[in-house]
């Protein structure tokens, strides 16, 4: 153990945040977009010589001066940053490392979840966690019979997302649904899933699944070791794509279907990798257009956008009865003024 101390720097000290990204960027990365807590350690003349952050439930932003390294000082500062994560109440951590530090991670208690060919690797400090995740997804017996897959947001379900599912479940006789679970969407996690249960409960044959904390968002997938925009997407289309091969063989699911979105750069890049790589694993994939509406394709931004301008008769066209029965209800009033005070609800 140094003797070096640990402090928390706060977003206002714009001095040591600068120092942080010098540090950072002589070892080749940038601090993340998303960050919720940030430490630095400091030498005898306060000089910052290791850093490290968090979001959420994840580690991010881990950087040693190279004229320090060796001495133990990750080790502290991880530790550091599991502490806080516990005072937190979370007990699963994860983090993204590149795999020359994999090893160093699994030294300190980290199993790997997933890599991205020698991109990224998907580390998590339980060691059976993933596993013992899929043993709680729901296997029907289906001898015989087809099993599909699709993975939705639903930020909110509209006729888009119920097209969709309906395609899929009409044509497989099992269509297992994982609902991406993270808390990052301007529509909470309770209410997404409430949507989208009661928007396709006249289907008898889905299983539905929440992702945990093995799916996140794009808007929160880390960026800080990647060269660019579209290195980040690609990483996590790839990282995405190792978990839910290993859920898809544990299912006995065959197929992917997605949506079509033409005009979205992510989703674009998403598909085109899903297309390439899932056959090599025995599972086909595919991309559906998307259901539309008289101005074009029917989308959750559209969604989002009307509710922000109050446009609630655009609605009428893109949500299923249950969602827009949700949206005109007195429940949904807290919500709404929220999507209201956004300056940006279209996102990606």
């Amino acid at each position: 153990m140094s003797t070096y101390p640990i402090s928390k720097i706060y977003p206002s000290d714009k001095n040591s945040l600068q120092k942080i990204d010098t540090l950072l960027e002589k070892e080749g990365i940038h601090r993340d977009a998303n960050l919720d807590y940030t430490c630095a350690m400091f030498d005898d003349d306060l000089n910052i010589i290791a850093t490290g952050s968090c979001f959420g439930n994840t580690l991010r932003c881990l950087s040693v001066s190279s004229r320090y390294q060796g001495e133990g000082l990750l080790n502290e500062i991880v530790t550091h940053l599991i502490n806080i994560q516990f005072e937190r109440g979370n007990t699963h951590i994860f983090l993204y490392t590149k795999p020359c530090t994999a090893k160093f991670f699994g030294d300190l208690g980290f199993y790997e979840i997933a890599r991205a060919d020698n991109q990224i690797v998907f580390m998590e400090n339980k060691k059976d966690g993933f596993d013992r995740y899929l043993k709680t997804l729901q296997q029907p017996e289906q001898k015989g019979q087809t099993a599909a897959a699709l993975v939705i947001n639903a930020n909110p379900f509209t006729l888009g997302h119920q097209y969709l599912v309906e395609k899929a479940a009409a044509d497989n006789d099992i269509l297992h649904l994982f609902m991406v679970s993270e808390d990052s969407s301007l529509i909470p996690f309770d209410i997404r899933k409430k949507l989208i249960l009661e928007g396709t409960a006249h289907l008898s044959n889905i299983c539905y699944h929440e992702t945990g904390p093995y799916i996140i968002s794009k808007s929160t997938f880390p960026s800080y070791f990647q060269k660019d925009q579209a290195a980040v997407i690609e990483s996590q289309a790839r990282i995405d794509l190792a978990i839910f091969t290993r859920t898809a063989h544990h299912l006995g699911i065959q197929k992917r279907y997605v949506g079509e979105e033409p005009t979205s750069l992510v989703t674009g890049i998403y598909n085109q990798i899903m297309l390439q790589e899932l056959p090599k694993q025995g599972i086909d994939c595919l991309v559906i257009p998307r259901k539309a509406y008289k101005s074009g394709p029917i989308s959750a931004s559209t969604v989002r956008q009307a509710l922000k301008e109050g446009n609630m008769d655009i609605l009428k066209e893109l949500l299923p009865p249950t969602s827009l029965n949700y949206f005109l209800s007195p429940e949904a009033q807290p919500l709404i003024r929220k999507i209201q005070k956004e300056t940006n609800v279209i996102h990606y």
